[in-house]
């Protein structure tokens, strides 16, 4: 409990997978957000959504209502695009949508080094024609991120009178009695007693790709003869839980710049300090954005209906997911397969 509540970085769980074979017995760190939005609160508030054929596709293999057509309209109402609503954008929702800021010239580049080789160039990744390059949407209003908190929980905290917010509080199993779940046991620090809080109608548990189902491991629901091993109650012998794990895992190349026109010249020195007072004052300039403002959507074959990879352009030397600091001027790509083939699992360790 301790570690949970005195970690080094407090917006960031942090992860790491065990060793992989594959990768001989590399560990890949695996950053998840903790606090108030969760992820979409150390993102790089890229707005994108999936291509409509895989919307099309769900609802071609039963998922009835998960058509492009049937989600569009919602991903609309969710959105304030910026720049105004069109066909595949829309205006006055919570959730904030602004451009790429311009002027950067490495960025500029990208696209037009993506148009020499022959490949479309595209306004709007989420628009009529996804593949291609182009300048990301980022969720940022008036110069701050404006992450699924600040969208949805922010405005309406000490306003609804159904609403309660504990913070600082780490949730450790659910409650089930008689096979149902009745509530959620929560800590709020170190030697501080466990709580629970009861549900009169349900429990809605929505804790990530990861930790979904460590909660719901923890609580007795799960693959039987794991749950026995770790001494845990069985309350559902429910074996695909933790299964079927998917993450798009990505390839950095990084390149040397010989110009000083990077993120590392750019906050080199008193820079840093200057962008900084910048920032503050206006809620622009270099601190505005995290520099990742150009990509790519690609076939790897022509005969693909859809794009299958995309690309990040950074306008720094990004190592180690940003953990290994730049001393010099450079760039990185990073390239992502978008619908990947491999599976892993989430299980508990202790």
């Amino acid at each position: 409990a301790s570690q949970l509540f005195n970690s080094k970085n407090p917006s960031n769980w942090a992860f790491e997978t065990v060793p992989q074979a594959e990768l001989e017995g590399r560990r890949l760190f695996q950053p998840r957000g903790r606090g108030w939005g969760g992820s979409s609160s150390i993102n790089a508030m890229m707005y994108i959504r999936g291509h409509a054929r895989d919307y099309d596709q769900w609802r071609q293999t039963g998922l009835t209502g998960w058509g492009y057509g049937d989600v569009l309209p919602y991903f609309k109402r969710a959105q304030h695009n910026e720049t105004g609503a069109d066909a595949w954008n829309g205006a006055g929702g919570p959730l904030w949508v602004s451009p790429s800021p311009p002027g950067y010239p490495l960025q500029k580049a990208f696209i037009q080094a993506a148009a020499q080789a022959g490949f479309p160039v595209t306004r709007d990744f989420n628009g009529h024609q996804q593949e291609g390059a182009g300048t990301y949407r980022l969720t940022i209003k008036d110069g701050k991120r404006c992450s699924s908190a600040a969208a949805y929980l922010a405005p309406i905290v000490g306003v609804r009178p159904n609403l309660r917010v504990i913070t600082n509080a780490h949730a450790g199993r659910i409650v089930i009695e008689r096979h149902r779940a009745t509530g959620v046991e929560y800590s709020t620090g170190p030697g501080k007693p466990v709580r629970t809080v009861f549900a009169k109608r349900e429990v809605l548990l929505s804790a990530g790709a990861f930790q979904s189902p460590q909660l719901l491991l923890l609580s007795g629901i799960g693959p039987g003869d794991d749950l026995r091993k770790l001494g845990i109650p069985v309350e559902a012998d429910l074996p695909e839980v933790g299964k079927n794990l998917q993450d798009h895992i990505d390839v950095g190349v990084l390149y040397e710049c010989t110009k000083p026109i990077t993120l590392y010249s750019l906050l080199k020195g008193h820079r840093q300090t200057m962008v900084g007072i910048e920032y503050m004052l206006s809620g622009g300039g270099h601190g505005r954005t995290i520099h990742l403002h150009t990509g790519a959507f690609l076939k790897t074959r022509g005969e693909l209906d859809r794009p299958d990879i995309q690309l990040h352009f950074v306008n720094a030397l990004m190592r180690d997911h940003g953990r290994v600091k730049a001393d010099r001027d450079g760039f990185t790509i990073h390239s992502c397969p978008l619908r990947p083939e491999s599976r892993g699992d989430v299980r508990l360790a202790s």
